[in-house]
């Protein structure tokens, strides 16, 4: 039998808040909280709409809110707003005109900070799934991965954590116990297409103003992967260090670095290397300020808090 027990260092570390999950002086909010990862998961859901969800829950999301909400970039702030909206307790279900519009790292973050606060150790993982379409296409997308002590790291969705989010995509697996072939982390997506297993154009965002795929995508996704295995939880649209911003500006310099980085990234690895290669390399650990490639509101430096 394999042994699935989870290192000490790695479990306090996964287990504790970042600055980014902690929900602060708002903590009080989480007393009425269940303790059961699929509970909390459904939870998360229902606080939060995905921008692209308006017509699915027939609600026409603000403008403002669509530009703005998914810039929020902690725990707390998210929770503030929810409880503007409706400061009923967090365990009930929402209408969407009282969600907080985010994307999947909002559904993902929000998970993690409610495991964290129970003590189950967790992260949420940068990569690709597969099962938002049916043409092999496989999105930028984040879930949450969590400890289970009879199986070890597991994926989990809270996006699909909703019955009409399951009815609509009809994904045909649990979503608290995603497949890692049709959720790939961004290092394991980069060492199939590395390999020629995969094509580099089937992972990204199909925008319909112009795709943003290939190898200089999912190289960004691994370091947004790395950052978050360090508990530094960034927006999708955050960059910094080392890459490019198409395939022409791909070098072989870059490709060997996230050769590297995708090697410790892919598996579950160590606990120590990871911590190594993001507290060491200045190409792909995440600095204080960065650059913040907002979808509706443009590019602007954002100073991370301390």
């Amino acid at each position: 039998m394999p042994d699935l027990s989870l290192p000490p260092d790695a479990a306090a570390f996964y287990a504790s808040h970042s600055p980014f999950s902690d929900p602060g002086d708002l903590t009080p909010l989480y007393a009425a909280l269940p303790a059961d990862p699929r509970q909390l998961a459904r939870v998360a859901r229902d606080l939060t709409v995905h921008r692209l969800e308006g017509e699915l829950f027939e609600y026409a999301i603000p403008r403002d809110r669509l530009h703005n909400d998914a810039e929020t970039r902690y725990v707390d702030d998210i929770l503030r707003i929810v409880i503007a909206r409706n400061d009923a307790p967090l365990s009930q279900r929402r209408g969407p005109g009282e969600r907080f519009v985010g994307i999947c790292r909002d559904f993902a973050l929000l998970h993690c900070s409610f495991l964290r606060h129970v003590g189950i150790p967790a992260r949420i993982r940068s990569g690709f799934a597969d099962y938002f379409g049916e043409d092999g296409f496989h999105y930028d997308h984040v879930v949450t991965e969590y400890w289970d002590p009879a199986r070890g790291w597991l994926l989990a969705d809270p996006e699909l954590a909703d019955p009409l989010v399951l009815e609509t995509h009809r994904v045909g697996f649990d979503y608290m116990d995603v497949p890692r072939d049709r959720f790939q982390v961004a290092g394991d997506a980069w060492r199939r297409i590395r390999a020629g297993d995969a094509d580099p154009k089937s992972y990204g965002l199909p925008l319909p103003e112009g795709p943003l795929v290939g190898e200089w995508f999912v190289a960004g996704s691994i370091r947004l992967d790395l950052a978050a295995l360090n508990k530094v939880e960034m927006l999708l649209w955050d960059v910094w260090g080392v890459g490019a911003g198409d395939d022409e500006g791909m070098t072989d310099a870059i490709r060997e670095l996230y050769d590297g980085a995708a090697r410790v990234t892919a598996e579950d690895g160590s606990f120590t290397a990871v911590r190594e290669l993001f507290a060491e390399n200045d190409g792909l650990r995440t600095p204080r300020t960065v650059t913040s490639l907002a979808p509706f509101n443009g590019p602007s430096e954002v100073t991370l808090r301390g």
